[in-house]
């Protein structure tokens, strides 16, 4: 998947628009109503991902259930999260090497686990 494919699935499934809060081309991906960022789109340098060379390739990170990172870190394209908490995010390259059906699954998990959930009051006993 390309950086523009995941904006377009988001787009499509979410209704969600990339939003620049710095001053570059990285985008964050947030639920329209609380804000939460179930996605952030970051343009990094191969090797802060422990990859040779230091040219540059888009990622994405995504939060995920914690169960499946271990598993997922040893498929291709897929990394401990870059600059986010790496037991709760994960990384996928955006370079073609991972499959773009598990960066959408993983998207489609990211933005369940990031939605607001109902609070559910204790009676008062």
């Amino acid at each position: 998947m390309t950086r523009d494919e995941v904006f377009a699935y988001c787009e499509d499934t979410y209704g969600t628009i990339p939003d620049y809060p710095w001053a570059d081309d990285n985008a964050v991906l947030r639920h329209e109503g609380n804000q939460k960022w179930y996605g952030v789109v970051l343009y990094v340098r191969k090797d802060r991902l422990g990859l040779i060379g230091e040219e540059y390739i888009y990622v994405i990170n995504v939060k995920c259930d914690p169960f499946l990172i271990d598993s997922m870190l040893h498929e291709k394209g897929f990394h401990r999260a870059y600059h986010m908490n790496k037991e709760k995010w994960i990384t996928a390259r955006l370079d073609g090497s991972a499959e773009d059906e598990k960066i959408k699954m993983l998207i489609d998990m990211s933005f369940e686990l990031t939605v607001n959930k109902t609070r559910v009051r204790k009676k008062a006993r």
